[in-house]
């Protein structure tokens, strides 16, 4: 807790040199303000962008209350994705959020992770159209279920399947191929 405390000092320090960093300062004190501070953990700027993990359980209402904010505008989901990581027990499966207002020149990704036991979010679809289709690439290829999605079937893998691709329990190439040589590939 004490180390966290001896940080802020020097984020202020960076954020007053930097503007992007000066610009996600602010907004990480208003998603506070709105939100609570409780409400986002693992806070950090990779590459500039703001990125906080917060719950799917309070995802679906952060997520309103940007797109409703007057100062924000956050109107644009940009993209959201699965994610696989077997490592990490009890939060195996995740989604990323990538929001981004138009007017205001904010960018912001969110991020939630949760159990493969248990892989249900909540829908986007009511906020954002385009949250259809990537629902449905969620779905097909990492399992992730959507409840009130109005359409969720799989949209680019066949129906009859019965695993999700994409996940981290299947090898990359098949082991078992003897026509592929290691020659060229440094193996």
């Amino acid at each position: 807790m004490a180390e966290q405390n001896e940080s802020i000092p020097a984020q202020e320090q960076a954020a007053a040199q930097d503007p992007a960093a000066q610009k996600n300062a602010q907004l990480l004190a208003l998603l506070h303000r709105l939100f609570g501070a409780d409400a986002f953990t693992d806070v950090e700027e990779p590459y500039g962008l703001l990125t906080a993990t917060t719950t799917r359980e309070r995802i679906h209402d952060i997520i309103a209350g940007l797109q409703q904010d007057q100062e924000l505008q956050l109107n644009f989901l940009t993209t959201m994705c699965g994610m696989h990581w077997p490592e990490k027990e009890g939060q195996e499966l995740g989604m990323v959020y990538h929001l981004h207002s138009l007017t205001q020149n904010i960018r912001l990704r969110l991020k939630i992770f949760f159990p493969i036991t248990d892989p249900v979010v909540p829908t986007l679809t009511d906020l954002y159209s385009t949250a259809n289709w990537m629902e449905r690439e969620a779905f097909d290829f990492f399992g992730i279920i959507f409840p009130g999605h109005p359409n969720l079937i799989r949209i680019l893998n066949v129906e009859d399947m019965d695993y999700h691709p994409m996940r981290r329990e299947y090898a990359l190439e098949d082991g078992t191929r003897e026509d592929k040589t290691d020659l060229f590939f440094g193996r």
